[in-house]
């Protein structure tokens, strides 16, 4: 089970990841077959070199910077939710509730959002 810290930590670094829009921060925070799933396309299922492509295509509308604000939910054996605020200068504001299961090395091995905007 992750504890709290370890979760804030992953959580630290899905920000440094979505700030830097390195290739080698967005690999990091996932295992090797993680999955990715946006709600509300159940069905689709993306794995880590998609989640990096995917992050990488966000370049051209993130320039004017963005911030974030998260608090853990709860941690329910190796899944957390959480829930956080982002705040995009383009965009307006977003609501988001992720869920992550780690794997037994502590790496993210599945991860779920939903985003709403405000």
């Amino acid at each position: 089970m992750p504890t709290e810290q370890q979760v804030n930590d992953w959580v630290e670094a899905y920000v440094r990841a979505w700030r830097s829009n390195a290739p080698e921060d967005i690999a990091a925070l996932f295992s090797a077959g993680a999955e990715y799933h946006e709600w509300p396309y159940e069905t689709d299922w993306i794995g880590r070199q998609e989640i990096v492509k995917g992050w990488r295509s966000r370049e051209a509308w993130q320039q004017g910077g963005w911030d974030f604000e998260w608090s853990v939910l709860m941690i329910n054996g190796d899944t957390a939710a959480i829930k956080g605020t982002g705040v995009y200068k383009e965009l307006g504001t977003f609501a988001n509730l992720w869920t992550v299961t780690f794997d037994d090395q502590g790496s993210c091995a599945m991860f779920r959002m939903w985003n709403n905007q405000v």
